[in-house]
């Protein structure tokens, strides 16, 4: 089995309590009263931690956000499998499918934070889209350096979730990535199997 792209770290159980602590503190403010208005006396208070403790585990509110979506994204291609499994059509399906559905949730959570939120989610899920990507490639072949593809790539795949996102009668997830996957695969420039290629 295949380990996550992004290396998890691994944190003393106490450690990863008092991250849960902060974390649960933060969505909850986040749901009640917007980014903006958060401060970290709010988050301590409501963890029940000092601020010594917050600024142990993250530098401002800023990384705290940035750290939320990069996990809360993980966690979605955990759901699926998609971060121990080997590239197939029917996985990169289910990850355009997993983006898409991402997006769309974070912009409607977090409508107040707007551009800087929506720029904090993309440099998170593309980053984790293009490792992703470019572990499979690493398995079956690109034409392009896998690393090249799997970058160009990643761009393609969150720019067209995101414009998907945003249309007020987009179609089903599903059927929009019907339509794209020939986009993304194109990108990707998979080497034809041995038996397909051309002497």
């Amino acid at each position: 089995m295949l380990t996550t792209p992004l290396p998890q770290e691994k944190l003393d159980p106490r450690v990863r309590r008092t991250r849960a602590l902060i974390e649960r503190a933060f969505s909850e403010l986040l749901t009640e009263k917007g980014f903006h208005a958060i401060t970290v006396q709010d988050i301590t208070a409501r963890a029940e931690i000092n601020r010594a403790t917050f600024y142990a585990h993250f530098s401002d509110k800023y990384a705290l956000l940035e750290s939320s979506i990069q996990q809360a994204f993980r966690q979605e291609l955990e759901k699926r499998t998609l971060n121990a499994c080997h590239y197939s059509e029917q996985n990169l399906n289910a990850l355009l499918v997993t983006v898409c559905e991402f997006i769309a949730r974070s912009s409607g959570h977090c409508k107040s934070l707007e551009s800087q939120f929506e720029s904090l989610v993309e440099t998170q899920v593309r980053q984790q889209i293009r490792l992703l990507l470019e572990l499979w490639l690493n398995q079956v072949g690109s034409e392009l350096d896998p690393a090249i593809a799997a970058t160009a790539a990643s761009w393609v795949v969150y720019g067209l979730a995101q414009e998907w996102s945003h249309e007020k009668n987009r179609p089903a997830a599903e059927e929009y990535v019907g339509r794209i996957l020939p986009i993304v695969l194109a990108n990707l420039r998979l080497k034809p199997p041995e038996g397909n290629r051309e002497n």
